[in-house]
């Protein structure tokens, strides 16, 4: 029984494994695995027969059943007896054998069976190769292939056969005529060759120690003979590479003799192979073998192989390297390692073939011959040892190289010569300056995107690796430091090295640090015989110079810094101790910033600091005059770097201040006005500040200086026509003269101020302009040269302010002050008034801020035109686009404060009420501007000069503020402009007023009054984007104003404002609105008195305008009218035409206002609503089945004003006075609407209005109902219910035809919940409707009243009684609908009155058992409500009331498991679940039978398509557990199926069947013949589960009981079910085939 059961399984699954789906053909096969788990002599058997019997079997089929008997075998090789494993080595190897043509994935899994069996019968499996390996005859291609894997995973079992092997194998390899074979017997000769060199490695370990290599030699070079030969000299490529791989460690095994005698013949013809095959990576490898085993018998024949050697070898290397392909790296690796090879046993030939080809002109050469450099240095230190010398002056020429990928390898070439010694020899320092060289590289700024074929790298890859080159050099190779130290510091200094400054420093402190550490003097710079160090000069100019931009080059400010702090002692031995103190602080603040952050000037003047304490240290005029020369010295060094020059010539300036020979001074003075670039910008600038701190301590040399220079050689024709400046170009003197008036400009402001005012006008503005202008034929000609402009505007500018501050310039009197301003004013107002370029205009109001401070008084016309040509000038320039060049921002910015100064030092001169206002009044057109930024900007200078006013203010008596009201009337509105930036400028304004105003009203300067200082806190709201919050604060700052007002002060105000009404600024006209309208509210009943004119004239406006004033006063007026003549507003308003626009909407709102008004209203338009019919039954709808009904007009309008009316937050107490009216007709109302469709006319202008501003709401009529139903109780006070429904979506659900009436329940629910005390009322209202006409009226009202039955409110109000006799009254309606309904709320006593269900038990069983039963029922709807409500109500009634049921309602429910419809099976499984609980503790045998039938079911639903009736399922079966009395299962049930738990479906079914075969056995025949039953369920999912059920069943059932199942009709339906469509089902029917071993 147990043999053919078994054999019967896998004859079913081997059927199926021609299964079209590859899934289930790889169960099928993981199946038969199975089975061999259990037996694998039996599987393997079945399996062996299966294909001797089945001899027309596709081979792809052939293939999976040897795959999967490989499986077997290979976990069960040790449990196989000799008999089977004989049996399957013949199938095997007739599988493997019996197509003499390739058939590779079948062969190939019959070969793989015989090395598997092999691993322990390799006698065996040799046998049956061996009868198929005859002499004389050419084996098959896979007997060959198989010993070759049996040679590579058996080697000990192996290599004991290969004598006789390769014996017959020598013979055959003449006969192979096919390259395909020949391929074979290569492969396998390079396995056994394989295998004999590991057999011999690991001796000690094998069967037969005595093994010896020669015992194979002979016919290895036998064999050898014929491959090199003959088989070499093939066509076919892969047979030469399969020759060649097996070459490689056949060499191993030739005797020592004969491999010296082929090696001649055998080099060549591996070389050879290179030129025929592009993957080159197995002749590289064969080759380095086939040298390695020269090198070890000491071959004397290699030496005249060596150039064919190397030239082939270095061709290879040459070759690109592309990263996407392994194989070419590979060749790389054993191309490089025969290149070791050969350097170490002709190390001499190796360099003289290479070193040459260092010269070549092709690039990979190059390349290639510097990475075998790189390589032998690396590899074969101790042969090249000798070589340095020669490949050092070998690098002569790669250093010269230009090419990228070249400069690449040689720093690599030199980093390895660094780690062996060779930069110690004579010419390793220029390989240490080529390191230095390519640090000095610029670095990329955008990194190139290489393609896959591109071989450029980027420069920046050449730097990077040079700069880790040069500080690993530096920094772990010891024998370097006397290489490197002092020899490094000589590549400070050159301009060309510049971009090497970071790691050069880096590397030159360690170095110094390192030699600090071995002694105290070891470190310092030793300048006998070396002539090429720079001195302790140029290193400190160099070092501070660069310092000056300290984030440039990967931070070299730190670097230099830190570096010359460790060179103290070199510079000057009393240096130590300060510059222990200084540089760190300055290290320290370059580390706290970033070179976003970094204030250059602060950065600059800290250097500068530095400078002059360290000179003040030094203190030796000698040293200095020195360090001034070196600094000179350098300055050509930074053309083209503006920035550092610049700072070098504050550093000349700064040395030159320090030094005391005035004869030096003189000198450097007039080298650098002689040699200075007067074209560059930048230079001039530095120039003159260097001539500006050197006259801080030499204030007259200096300007004698200057003077000597203006008379000297180079202004020597500077009067005449023809011969003005022969010598020079026109230009080259315009940039000279540029520079005199800056160095005259810095020299005013930088030399102290008791000596330069007396030279101020003698001096140095004489001689600004003597070279700012210049006299031709006696007419003065003025320079159009811009750069001429701003220097000598800058420099007034300087001057200006040195006489400012000086302590005498009260005292002093400006006789060319008119003449400096007016020629300021004309550089101005040759500006262009668009754009700012230059900062012409800013210097030149700065200057102006300044000389109008001084003596004399400018008239009042000069400052009047002054104001206006920079306002103009400055206010109209248009701003830059956001984030654009921030220069321009800066720029603007000052000019702007520039600006702003030059107002309040005019201002300052007329410090009175006129004063201000002829400020204003030049400011006024800009305040007023249509364009915002002049705005902004007007406003900004007018809050500047009012607190300025302010702050100075002095009153002497008590004086009117007599133009207060024009002020604050013009600014005020500004408070709402477009603009934020200029309403909170606007604020401001307005605080200073009425601060001026207490002012003059006598308070002190340091009174804060409450009012005026709250308008401080409200500038808040004016930045806030909602505009109710903005024009609110308008109102609250108008309150202000009118508090602090004078009352002579009003109508002025006003009357500015109302000019503001037409503002084309409507933010500021709205805000002016609000202004006026507080004010006069403040003063009394002004707006009452002008209603009636107020509201016709905005009745006019609505339709022109939409600004909130006009709204609110239209509003007002209706509100008046409808107090006088309701039921006419009402009608007039009812006439309007649907839909309502806006304004009519607004009007509806405005009867609100008062609840007795409003209760008028409502009482009217509910008439409206009630009266009339709510829709009309179309002639297609009476005609036909489909409904058609249009609703009636005044009903709709009604509904519609209902919404605007109870939308306005006045008409709540109207509405809870009529709230149970209001309810009931609007829920109506919805219900009668759902699918009412507008009438045609309507529907035309609802698609007109869609896209308008017209109809703010939709005008469908079921929508129209909701919104006002939801207003409705909003007004009433139940937002809560408006947002209970909203969250649950009831309100979207009323709308619709399938979800009303759960709409309609959701509604109820929170009527009940939110609302209970109005219900009583609302009920009453309902209960009238129950005898509607209209059936959509009576479910509406039903399912109402079913939902209040939820809540325990009904009992709270003493509703229950009357709620169940209206409810038991329609049992019997002729509408479906209701009595669902009936049914639905009646169960819902279980959820609200759960303490009356038994009271009421009897009643309600029979009403809902009897829904079970319901005839007219086509689709068992009511049938549905009744499962569900009886589940709800089995736990609460009588058991005495429930048992008689029991089995009734059982019996009647089980149809509904298998339903089509889902909700039918879930609420079916889920009372069946109820009806388990209900039993728990007294389950009678006949309930018993119901509970064990329904397990199948139930656990094969789990797998139902539709979750709620898994869910169900799931709880059904967790009671049932109880029933069956069974501790474990329920344990198990409980554990698995908690809800919200995953379902592993498989384990839990395992466990499942594991326990009920534990404890109910006799059960095994009932549960298997119904899992039988849903072999054929219409469910995929379910027809799957089945046999799953039916394995593990029969898989953990007792040997006793398996008799219960009828193993020929289950083994059928499996066998059935893998011709299922469905591959999971197929798939799950093999997987439980599979298990059915347990059966054997």
């Amino acid at each position: 029984m147990t043999e053919s059961y078994v054999k019967k399984l896998s004859t079913i699954l081997l059927d199926a494994v021609t299964d079209k789906d590859p899934v289930v053909r790889e169960q099928v096969c993981s199946a038969l695995c199975a089975l061999g788990e259990a037996q694998p002599e039996e599987a393997l058997g079945a399996c062996e027969e299966y294909l001797r019997q089945h001899e027309k079997l596709a081979h792809p089929y052939r293939t999976m059943i040897l795959r999967a008997m490989e499986t077997v075998v290979s976990g069960h090789i040790s449990e196989l007896d000799k008999d089977m494993a004989r049996a399957i080595i013949l199938l095997a190897s007739s599988e493997m054998t019996r197509a003499k043509e390739l058939v590779c994935d079948w062969q190939q899994a019959a070969s793989s069976v015989l090395v598997a069996v092999g691993k322990r019968f390799i006698g065996k499996v040799m046998e049956e190769l061996l009868s198929k390996f005859q002499p004389g005859a050419l084996p098959h291609y896979f007997v060959v292939q198989t010993l070759a894997n049996l040679a590579a995973s058996n080697v000990f079992g192996m290599v004991p056969f290969l004598t006789s092997v390769l014996s017959t194998m020598l013979p055959m390899l003449g006969m192979a005529k096919h390259d395909t074979m020949r391929a074979a017997f290569c492969c396998a000769l390079q396995y056994f060759s394989e295998s004999t060199l590991e057999y011999l490695a690991n001796l000690d370990q094998a069967p037969d120690p005595t093994v010896r290599k020669d015992t194979f030699a002979t016919d290895i070079f036998s064999a050898y003979d014929l491959l090199f030969n003959h088989w070499l000299q093939s066509r076919e490529a892969k047979l030469r590479l399969a020759v060649v791989e097996a070459l490689g460690p056949m060499s191993h095994l030739l005797p020592s003799e004969k491999l010296e005698e082929q090696l001649p013949k055998l080099l060549p013809g591996v070389l050879a192979l290179y030129k025929k095959h592009a993957e080159t990576f197995h002749v590289s490898k064969s080759l380095g073998q086939i040298l390695e085993a020269a090198v070890s018998v000491g071959s004397r024949t290699l030496e005249p192989q060596l150039d064919s050697l190397l030239a082939a070898l270095h061709a290879q290397i040459c070759v690109p390297v592309e990263s996407s392909s392994p194989l070419v790296v590979s060749n790389q690796k054993e191309v490089l390692r025969c290149f070791t090879v050969l350097a170490c046993c002709a190390p001499d030939r190796l360099l003289a073939f290479l070193l040459p080809k260092l010269d070549a002109s092709n690039e990979r050469t190059r390349v290639g011959t510097l990475q075998v450099v790189r390589h032998v240095i690396n590899s074969a230190a101790s042969q090249m040892e000798v070589k340095k010398p020669f490949i050092l002056s070998s690098m002569r020429l790669p250093l010269l190289d230009t090419n990228t990928k070249v400069k690449r390898a040689v720093v690599q070439v030199i980093s390895a010569m660094a780690h062996h010694g060779y930069l110690e020899q004579p010419g390793g320092e220029a390989m240490v300056e080529y390191i230095v060289q390519q640090c000095a590289l610029p670095p990329e700024t955008e990194p190139q995107k290489l393609g896959p074929d591109s071989e450029d790298l980027p420069a920046d890859s050449v730097r990077a690796i040079s700069i880790s080159t040069l500080y690993l050099v530096s920094t772990t190779v010891d024998r370097m430091s006397d290489v490197l130290w002092p020899y490094l510091l000589e590549f400070l200094t050159p301009v060309r090295f510049t971009g090497a400054l970071t790691p050069l420093c880096k590397s030159l402190v360690h170095l110094v640090q390192k030699r600090q550490e071995v002694g105290a003097d070891a470190f310092l710079i030793q300048y006998d015989g070396n002539v090429t160090l720079p001195s302790p000069y140029a290193i400190t100019t160099r070092l501070l110079t660069v310092s000056s931009n300290p984030y440039l080059g990967d931070g070299r400010g730190a670097a230099s810094l830190r570096l010359l702090n460790v060179l103290h002692r070199s510079i000057h031995p009393a240096l130590g101790p300060r510059w222990a103190t200084t540089v760190p602080l300055l290290l320290e603040h370059l580390d706290e910033r970033t070179e976003e952050s970094l204030s250059q000037k602060e950065w600059e003047e800290k250097l500068l600091a530095f400078l002059r304490d360290t000179l003040a240290v030094v203190s030796d005029n000698t040293w200095i005059c020195q360090l001034s020369l070196e600094m000179c010295k350098q300055l050509p060094c930074y053309n083209g770097m503006p920035q550092e020059k610049n700072f070098l010539y504050k550093c000349i300036g700064t040395a030159l201040g320090a030094a005391s020979s005035k004869e030096v001074v003189r000198k450097q003075l007039q080298e650098l006005l002689e040699t200075a670039r007067h074209q560059e910008e930048a230079e001039r600038e530095g120039l003159a500040c260097c001539f500006g701190i050197c006259a801080i301590s030499h204030l007259d040399d200096v300007l004698a200086q200057l003077e000597d220079f203006m008379r000297s050689d180079v202004f020597r024709k500077s009067t005449g026509i023809f011969n003005i400046f022969k010598d020079r170009s026109e230009n080259e003197v315009e940039k000279l003269k540029c520079t005199l008036i800056l160095c005259y400009g810095h020299v005013a402001a930088q030399a102290p101020r008791e000596l330069v005012l007396a030279k101020v006008e003698s001096d140095i503005l004489r001689n600004i302009f003597q070279y700012f202008s210049t006299k031709v034929l006696g007419i003065k000609v003025e320079t159009k040269d811009p750069a001429l402009k701003l220097c000598l505007v800058q420099s007034v500018c300087m001057a200006s302010q040195a006489i400012c501050s000086s302590t005498q310039a009260g005292s002093f009197h400006f006789s060319r002050k008119a003449e400096l301003v007016a020629q300021m004013m004309e550089f101005i107002k040759a500006e262009p008034q668009d754009s700012l370029r230059t900062p012409i205009r800013k210097k030149a109001m700065l200057a102006c801020t300044y000389l109008v401070s001084l003596e004399p008084a400018l008239d009042k016309q000069v400052q009047a035109d002054t104001v206006h040509s920079c306002l103009h000038s400055v206010m109209s320039v248009l701003p830059e686009p956001e984030g654009q060049d921030d220069h321009q921002e800066s720029l603007y910015l000052d000019t702007m404060h520039a600006l702003e100064d030059l107002l309040t030092s005019l201002l300052r001169r007329n410090m009175t009420p006129q004063g201000l206002q002829i400020m204003v009044e030049h400011l006024s057109p800009w305040i007023k501007s249509p364009r915002g930024h002049e705005r902004v900007r007007a406003l900004g200078l007018s809050a500047c000069l009012l607190q300025y006013f302010l702050e100075h203010l002095h009153v002497s008596a008590l004086v009117p503020f007599h133009n207060l009201g024009l002020l604050i009337g013009l600014f005020s509105p500004r408070c709402a402009d477009l603009w934020p930036a200029t309403r909170q400028e606007a604020v401001s304004c307005v605080h200073a007023l009425l601060y001026l105003q207490l002012g003059y009203e006598g308070f002190s300067r340091d009174y804060r009054d409450d009012a005026v200082e709250r308008l401080l806190t409200l500038k808040e709201g004016l930045v806030h984007p909602d505009p109710a919050i903005l024009f609110h604060t308008c109102h609250s700052i108008a309150q202000i104003i009118a508090k602090r007002l004078p009352p002579e002060q009003l109508i002025s105000l006003l009357l500015t404002m109302f000019e503001g009404l037409g503002d084309p600024d409507k933010n500021c006209s709205r805000a002016a609105t609000v202004m006026i309208n507080c004010l006069l509210k403040e003063r009394g009943n002004v707006l009452l008195e002008k209603v009636p004119e107020i509201v016709s004239v905005l009745r006019t406006k609505l339709q022109e305008t939409r600004e909130e004033y006009v709204l609110q006063a239209a509003q007002h007026s209706v509100y008046l009218l409808a107090s006088q003549h309701c039921a006419a507003v009402v009608s007039s308003l009812l006439g309007s035409p649907l839909p309502f626009d806006s304004h009519t909407c607004t009007l509806w709102r405005a009867l609100a206002v008062e609840p007795g008004l409003t209760a008028q209203v409502l009482g009217l338009l509910l008439e409206k609503v009630s009266r009339d019919v709510p829709f009309k039954e179309t002639r297609a709808f009476l005609l036909s089945s489909s409904p058609g009904r249009v609703a009636t007009v005044l009903p709709l309008a009604a509904t519609c004003a209902l919404y605007e009316v109870m939308s306005a937050l006045a008409s709540g107490p109207a509405v809870l006075q009529l709230y149970p009216q209001l309810f009931a007709a609007l829920l109506l109302r919805v219900s009668c609407t759902v699918g009412v469709l507008l009438p045609r006319t309507l529907q035309a202008k609802e698609k007109r209005g869609a896209g308008s501003a017209l109809a703010p709401r939709s005008l469908e009529p079921c929508s129209s109902a909701v919104d006002a139903l939801q207003a409705m109780l909003l007004r009433g006070g139940n937002e809560d219910v408006v947002q209970r429904v909203e969250l649950e979506g009831g309100w979207q659900l009323l709308r619709t035809s399938a979800g009303h009436e759960e709409g309609v329940a959701r509604l109820a629910s929170a009527m009940a919940k939110f609302a209970g005390p109005r219900l009583p009322l609302v009920m009453k209202e309902l209960v009238c409707t129950q005898s509607s006409v209209y059936e959509i009226q009576r479910v509406t009202s039903t399912g109402f009243l079913a939902e209040l039955l939820t809540s325990n409110v009904v009992n709270d109000l003493m509703l229950l009684e009357s709620l169940l006799d209206n409810l038991a009254a329609r049992q019997k309606d002729p509408c479906a609908s209701v009595r669902r309904l009936v049914l639905r709320g009646l169960a819902n006593m279980a959820s609200g009155s759960p303490d009356k269900v038994r009271a009421h038990g009897p009643q309600l069983l029979t009403a809902v058992i009897g829904g079970l039963d319901d005839r007219d029922d086509p689709h068992s709807l009511v049938a549905l409500e009744a499962m569900v409500g009886l589940a709800r109500l089995l736990d609460l009634v009588e058991p005495q009331d429930l048992r008689p049921v029991l089995l009734h309602v059982a019996i009647r429910i089980r149809p509904f498991f298998d339903s089509e419809k889902m909700e039918l099976r879930s609420a079916s499984i889920r009372l069946f679940g109820h009806l388990n609980k209900a039993c728990h503790g007294g389950c009678e045998d006949m309930f018993l039978e119901q509970v064990v039938g329904g397990l199948v079911p139930l656990l094969l639903h789990l797998r139902d398509p539709q979750a709620p009736v898994t869910s169900a399922c799931r709880f059904a079966l967790c009671m049932s557990g109880p029933n069956l009395e069974c501790a474990e299962l329920q344990a198990a049930l409980q554990k698995h199926l908690q809800e919200g738990r995953g379902l592993h479906f498989g384990e839990f079914l395992n466990s499942t069947c594991k326990l009920l075969m534990l404890h109910f056995p006799e059960l095994l025949g009932r549960l298997v013949s119904t899992s039988l039953f849903y072999f054929k369920s219409s469910w995929e999912d379910v027809r799957a589960a089945a046999p799953m059920l039916t394995g593990f069943l029969v898989l953990h059932v007792e040997d006793e009981h398996r008799p219960q199942v009828d193993l020929e009709q289950l083994t059928a339906a499996l066998q059935l079910l893998l011709k299922d469509p469905a591959p999971l089902v197929r798939m799950k029917a093999a997987e439980t085939l599979g298990r059915l071993v347990k059966f054997a």
